[in-house]
């Protein structure tokens, strides 16, 4: 029990403020439908953090620290121009409803690749067992930090000036990603 209320916790508070909060957000005002969104980021935590806890060790070996660097520094800038794509939200048109859950698994799943959070499930996996307790813990203490937004931005969607919120995410991911680029992660 002490794995899985430790884990929560940790991930829980390591999680506010986190990039992959702004990508909820993102998507409950892109999609408007914060069931899918939630079950995609619940599907790809459960993955990302079962793989991080048994790969932890294996990528240490493999992967350089300027490889990872340059991959998260890409995948900000992916994210960054996936931003600025207009939807049918813009123009007032209907909310799109295909996909959510899609979109947003595997948006998660490669926001959450080299992020704190999945270091922590590494090192709790370390100092805890069993693993599955604390991959349990990690999930729910991301859950916990990311459903609220996820319902709160599905619920004031309407209210959002969708092209500046998208410009503005935009220039926070293109900003993330250079600093990724020049100081690296955990700098």
């Amino acid at each position: 029990m002490e794995s899985l209320l430790v884990s929560t916790l940790a991930v829980a508070v390591a999680e506010i403020g986190d990039k992959t909060q702004l990508l909820a957000l993102l998507l409950a005002a892109r999609f408007r439908r914060p069931l899918p969104i939630a079950a995609g980021i619940l599907v790809a935590t459960l993955l990302n953090h079962a793989l991080a806890g048994w790969l932890g060790a294996l990528a240490a070996q493999w992967l350089t620290p300027e490889l990872l660097r340059w991959g998260v520094a890409g995948s900000f800038l992916a994210v960054a121009l996936w931003s600025l794509r207009p939807d049918a939200l813009d123009d007032g048109g209907p909310a799109p409803t295909r996909n959510a859950f899609l979109a947003t698994a595997v948006a998660f799943f490669l926001a959450e690749i080299g992020d704190k959070t999945q270091v922590a499930t590494v090192l709790l996996a370390t100092q805890y067992a069993p693993l599955s307790a604390v991959v349990a813990g990690t999930t729910l203490g991301l859950l916990a930090a990311n459903v609220p937004v996820v319902v709160l931005g599905a619920c004031f969607a309407q209210r959002l000036p969708l092209r500046a919120a998208r410009r503005t995410a935009a220039a926070l991911f293109l900003g993330l990603g250079g600093w990724v680029a020049w100081r690296g992660i955990g700098a």
